[in-house]
């Protein structure tokens, strides 16, 4: 069963390393195929990649690079029918048979939709743990898997609205050993059936802010349900080393010389998220019709539409979603 790995990347010395991790940690290496949207200096060379005939390549001059979505949006481009979808960040260390790992648990839930089709469309996501660069050079990592329990995604307490429709999110470790639901997405770790890219496509228009909630809301609205599960076999780096500095698409050094300044994006893309909600934004980047943002504001506790908290708890604690059973439909409880 054939994998398609998007990986958007900016100016990032790890791109190499994480192509690698997951070429060389998969269970079934022929299965993969990576589409790169690769925005830097200098190309990879990628016919020296002894499974460079599983590569799609797409070469972006930082000059021209428009933020991530964008990025993901030219990746998604590539695709080709492939049985699954993984997209992660460009600085991602994968566990071994990573790829059987995610595939098990995905069918473990869709097996569920002969009771119920909310499991007909299961999405696996998480912010996977972290990892720590020991010798870049030598591509020497430690992977901090010690936690096997259950990270979900709630919304920050502190942040709910604060742009807008756009309120952050936050990664809350558990105790819990299962599959829990989720209420929201990492878009550094998304697996789920490959069919999701004609039905989801990554819209182009949204920079940083609002790129997750966007995503989310589309995704439900489609018929897709999320889900956590414990020991994700993903590792991403959080924090920049003295050794291995990375730049970000909002430097000044590389934004000074564009057309188009970041911040005119971010605050084109916290518009966007606010006309997403108002029902203003045409298919095929628009909110569903399979279920409701009422739908939503049930399992969440926030009413995007209205911008309302309606259970501060389900909206930022991991209690409501560990007291539920994963196989049951949270939206009949």
């Amino acid at each position: 069963m054939s994998i398609f790995i998007s990986i958007a990347s900016y100016q990032d010395p790890l791109l190499v390393s994480t192509i690698f991790s997951a070429y060389e940690n998969a269970a079934n290496k022929d299965n993969l195929i990576f589409s790169i949207c690769d925005q830097s200096d200098n190309a990879i060379k990628i016919d020296e990649i002894k499974f460079s005939k599983q590569i799609n390549y797409d070469h972006v001059d930082p000059l021209f690079s428009k933020g991530p979505c964008w990025a993901r949006h030219r990746a998604q481009s590539f695709f080709n029918k492939e049985d699954f979808f993984l997209q992660v960040d460009s600085h991602t260390q994968f566990a071994p048979n990573w790829d059987d790992i995610f595939i098990e648990q995905l069918e473990k839930i869709s097996a569920n939709q002969e009771q119920d089709d909310y499991f007909k469309k299961p999405i696996i996501t998480s912010y996977p743990r972290s990892f720590k660069v020991l010798d870049f050079d030598k591509g020497l990592f430690e992977l901090r898997n010690g936690d096997k329990h259950t990270q979900v995604i709630t919304y920050r307490k502190d942040s709910l609205f604060l742009k807008g429709s756009f309120s952050r999110q936050i990664g809350i470790p558990t105790k819990h050993n299962d599959i829990t639901h989720a209420i929201l997405m990492a878009a550094g770790c998304i697996f789920t059936k490959g069919s999701f890219v004609k039905e989801i496509p990554y819209d182009p228009n949204y920079y940083f802010y609002g790129e997750e909630l966007s995503l989310a809301l589309r995704a439900f609205t489609h018929g897709y349900s999320f889900f956590h599960i414990p020991d994700v076999p993903l590792f991403h780096l959080y924090t920049d080393t003295n050794d291995i500095p990375r730049k970000l698409h909002w430097d000044s050094e590389d934004d000074k010389n564009r057309a188009v300044k970041w911040t005119e994006l971010d605050k084109k893309s916290l518009n966007r998220l606010d006309e997403l909600f108002a029902g203003k934004v045409e298919e095929p980047m628009s909110l569903g019709y399979e279920r409701t943002l009422e739908d939503y504001a049930s399992i969440s506790g926030i009413d995007l539409r209205n911008k309302i908290v309606l259970d501060i708890e389900k909206a930022t604690e991991s209690s409501f979603l560990e007291s539920i059973d994963w196989k049951i439909n949270p939206l009949k409880t």
